[in-house]
């Protein structure tokens, strides 16, 4: 198996002299240990594309697709939240395409290309929440919180964190969420009063509860698969599904238009979207919902069924002048509060 070139920072660039017949330029969004899990896999079956990664949340990802939209240096955009992947595709900054592994798909994901016009397709799902750790809870005599209200208890003070929505797709779901739980007006006087509990805004999605599970912090709002990943590897973290209702995530994959090397794109695309790879998803630790139907779920994943979701509206919280706006309002009467 070839050796996997992981660019952590700047921008993706072809390695000249490469022995191998194509290439491909990939951004992931998921957790890297995903991402490397995805690439060994798809190099050791496919021995003539060579692929460059690189690992960025969702909305660094549409940052730096947009940027580069006059010469693009991405082919692929795997993963993350499906808001900036519908974004990138109004923008044009992602291709049309029909994998011919559609009629494979759950609904849910083969609504996202349709809705997309098929700029975007589904390749996982999970339902937001939070984890927290247990022995810092027991030890500090604070009752866990179950619904978004309880998540202003002054008990929790410094013991919150969640992502930055402009760079997290995680955060800008949760803040999604709130809206059309609340209201928008509603919602963001919830963020307001819940930032005097929040220690720190993070860059990735992940990170609040990868720190609660350290002991970093109480708790971390976050996709539930993700809380269940820590427990799964032994920490004490405790997942808890809102009983107000939560919103949920369709992670997407886009292709990008102009992209130097759409053939690898595409055999990639089709690829990860097959019932055999994204089972073996949980050997990387990742507890999302399969898109493909005939795909064996992990059994550790969150079950759907039991968890009150409401109705997000990926059309509107993924249109670009919605999410704008939402982050232009975030910026100004959350993000630029001091952390006590």
């Amino acid at each position: 198996m070839k050796a996997l070139k992981l660019a952590l920072l700047g921008s993706l660039v072809a390695m000249p002299g490469a022995a191998f017949a194509d290439e491909l330029n990939l951004i992931c969004s998921a957790d890297v240990v995903i991402c490397e899990k995805l690439v060994n896999e798809f190099e050791a079956s496919h021995s003539d594309i060579d692929v460059n990664m690189i690992r960025l949340s969702s909305g660094e990802a549409y940052a730096k697709v947009r940027a580069e939209a006059r010469n693009p240096q991405t082919d692929l955009w795997w993963g993350g939240t499906g808001d900036p992947h519908l974004q990138a595709g109004q923008d044009g900054l992602s291709a049309q395409y029909k994998s011919p592994m559609l009629d494979q798909l759950q609904d849910w994901a083969k609504g996202q290309a349709e809705v997309s016009d098929y700029h975007t397709v589904g390749v996982y799902s999970g339902a937001l929440g939070w984890g927290y750790n247990k022995e810092i809870f027991e030890k500090k005599g604070i009752e866990p919180p179950k619904c978004w209200a309880d998540l202003l208890d002054p008990a929790l003070k410094g013991e919150i964190q969640i992502a930055d929505p402009n760079s997290s797709g995680t955060a800008y779901t949760a803040l999604a969420t709130l809206v059309q739980l609340m209201g928008e007006d509603e919602a963001f006087d919830f963020l307001k009063k819940m930032h005097a509990n929040v220690s720190q805004y993070t860059k990735s999605g992940s990170a609040p509860v990868k720190a609660a599970a350290r002991g970093e912090t109480g708790l971390g709002i976050v996709f539930q698969h993700d809380a269940v990943s820590q427990a799964v590897a032994g920490f004490p973290v405790g997942v808890v599904a809102p009983c107000e209702g939560t919103g949920y995530e369709i992670g997407s994959m886009s292709l990008i238009e102009g992209a130097q090397n759409p053939e690898a794109a595409k055999t990639f695309y089709d690829w990860v979207l097959t019932a055999e790879v994204q089972s073996l998803m949980p050997e990387a630790g990742s507890f999302q919902i399969p898109s493909n139907a005939n795909a064996t779920p992990p059994k550790e994943a969150p079950d759907l069924s039991t968890i009150k979701l409401i109705d997000y509206d990926f059309a509107e919280y993924g249109n670009a002048d919605r999410r704008k706006a939402l982050l232009a309002r975030w910026d100004e009467e959350v993000g630029s509060l001091p952390i006590q």
